[in-house]
């Protein structure tokens, strides 16, 4: 047995030169058969390991071929597909009968983004967004979550910045006005914005989404001054109408109503409210059905005016101690109040409801902690970009802006990413904005 064990280790000198010197030169090595008559048994010596063969393998080997390889799973996964059948292809006469009907229902339903893309298809189907049976059935279809409309600290140019939660995006649409005039969100409501030009002082409605536009005639008003803008629905939706109201401090106050399209003043200012009326200005007033609600100090308190029937009501409320920054907002036909708690050198954000049998705020949530302390010892400022159901916070100070959500309806904040124009690294500081629910079919 001494010539094989001479002759096992002759070839195994053989593979080992040809893997370091002739292996990527030449063809594979063939394969080297030895007996085994100790056992009667044949042997293979490949690539320096030895293996024992069965009888069925021994026959691939002998011929000199590979053995099965693992197939890619692409090209097993395609074997296993089900051909498909002609029959089973929808044919362009089933498309023909599709009632229109339900196209609207099921576009009605889809994402805002999604609408978008469905208007490019053809012309068909972006004119069905037109339509006032897709109104009606957008107007009764659930909705996601609002959006925001806000304009940058560049405000000359009109630069405006929309935010979509849902998504977390920004989009940067252009403003169909002259670049001479400066206009800033001041209400909101049925998927409309209502702008107000600083310049002209006139107020303009407007689709951000269809980046409609519609100038409202002038007031009858001559003078000027600061005012509080809020906006009601006369229906369900857009379509059946609007009202837009601003107020004065000192009393004086017009409504517009869409459908007349003229400004009037409904009634004479109460004697029982005491004028001037001190308006917050910083808070947006907040709608409540046809109930509008404006925040006052000197007395602290709110002020609503009920655009359907003409009635004010004046209630004084203590503020929470140690608030500084606050506005309004709204959550499902309830009054809150959104505020920076400031206490020695610690800042946080409180939300607060309000009790109708006592009149008082009672405090509902709180910015975690571990937020708070960035705001350590700084001097924060606050501004609310929305005021219903989902709020939108501006926290600035000194070389610092954060902008955090609040969702009303979950209790959950969440950070906003940053604001940039497209191919720009500059971030973009807000500087003022409103929420409004995104409506493809809302008419200004």
């Amino acid at each position: 047995m001494g010539e094989v064990a001479a002759l096992r280790q002759l070839v195994g000198q053989v593979q080992e030169l040809w893997d370091l010197y002739g292996a990527n030169a030449h063809p594979p090595l063939p394969r080297w058969y030895l007996l085994d008559f100790e056992h009667g048994s044949i042997k293979d010596d490949y690539c320096g390991g030895r293996t024992g063969y069965n009888s069925e393998l021994l026959k691939i080997m002998e011929t000199n071929q590979s053995p099965p390889r693992k197939r890619p799973r692409r090209d097993r996964n395609r074997e296993k597909a089900p051909c498909s059948n002609a029959t089973e292809v929808m044919q362009q006469e089933i498309w023909k009968e599709f009632p229109e009907d339900l196209f609207e229902t099921v576009i009605a339903r889809l994402p805002v983004a999604a609408i978008f893309r469905f208007r490019t298809v053809c012309r068909k189907w972006s004119s069905l967004l037109g339509s006032g049976s897709f109104s009606r059935q957008y107007s009764e279809a659930p909705h996601g979550l609002p959006w925001f409309y806000t304009i940058t600290h560049e405000n000359a140019n009109n630069n405006v910045a929309m935010y979509d939660p849902s998504s977390k995006k920004w989009h940067h649409p252009s403003v169909p006005l002259a670049p001479t005039k400066i206009v800033i969100p001041v209400a909101s409501v049925g998927g409309l914005v209502c702008l107000l030009d600083l310049s002209h002082r006139n107020f303009y409605i407007c689709n951000p989404l269809m980046q409609s536009l519609k100038e409202i005639p002038p007031r009858s008003v001559q003078g000027w001054s600061r005012v509080a803008v809020g906006m009601v629905l006369n229906g369900r939706n857009s379509n059946d109408g609007y009202k837009v109201m601003w107020l004065g401090n000192d009393g004086t106050y017009e409504v517009y109503d869409s459908t007349k399209n003229t400004w009037s003043c409904p009634g004479v200012f109460p004697p029982s409210i005491k004028l001037p009326l001190a308006l917050n200005f910083r808070s947006q007033p907040v709608a409540v059905g046809s109930t509008l609600y404006f925040m006052c100090a000197e007395p602290d308190g709110v002020l609503s005016y009920d655009v359907s029937n003409g009635i004010w009501r004046q209630f004084s409320i203590p503020l929470p101690l140690h608030l500084t920054d606050h506005t309004l907002a709204e959550f499902q036909g309830k009054v809150m109040l959104v505020g920076l708690l400031c206490k020695n050198a610690a800042t946080c954000v409180c939300i607060w409801e309000l009790q109708k049998m006592t009149l008082l705020w009672k405090e509902v949530d709180r910015m975690p902690n571990i937020w708070c302390l960035e705001f350590y010892g700084k001097h924060m400022k606050m501004t609310c970009l929305g005021n219903s159901g989902l709020l939108m916070l501006s926290l600035k100070a000194k070389r610092m802006n954060r902008l955090v959500t609040y969702n009303l309806f979950k209790r959950e904040w969440q950070k906003v990413p940053d604001c940039m124009l497209p191919c720009s690294r500059k971030k973009q500081w807000i500087a003022c904005g409103t929420a409004f629910d995104p409506c493809p079919s809302a008419l200004a």
